[in-house]
């Protein structure tokens, strides 16, 4: 089943066509920075698997054979390519999926870098805007 997801703005859109190489979490700093999150949750699929259907995101080349793709409208986050470690793959943001529950991280990648606070959500108390 295809996936199909956009970004914030939804010029930037993409499909995906499983199967799909992995769905894990990555905790390295340079995910964290250029997400402005605790780690992102990748899906990993093989090139000539994805195909861009709205505005082409831009490019940005975050160190020697690593590009990231944004939206060049919103700035979300589109893609990651890292042809050093992965080569032949393009890991997509699941929280851009139309559907992101349609899949489950299955690992973690550089855990040894995550922020201590990032595993506590669950246990966190709720807040309601409405006092409950």
């Amino acid at each position: 089943m295809t996936l199909t997801g956009h970004c914030l703005c939804t010029r930037t859109r993409f499909e995906i066509d499983p199967p799909f190489l992995f769905v894990g979490h990555c905790h390295c700093e340079s995910c964290r920075r250029q997400t402005a999150s605790p780690f992102t949750t990748f899906i990993g699929v093989e090139q000539g698997q994805w195909r861009w259907t709205g505005t082409p995101p831009v490019r940005y080349e975050s160190g020697p054979g690593r590009t990231r793709w944004f939206c060049a409208t919103c700035g979300a986050p589109a893609a990651y390519a890292n042809d050093v470690d992965s080569p032949g793959e393009m890991h997509f943001y699941a929280a851009l999926l139309d559907d992101p529950e349609a899949v489950v991280p299955e690992m973690n990648f550089h855990a040894e870098e995550h922020l201590s606070w990032a595993f506590g959500a669950p246990e966190l108390p709720v807040y309601r805007r409405d006092g409950e």
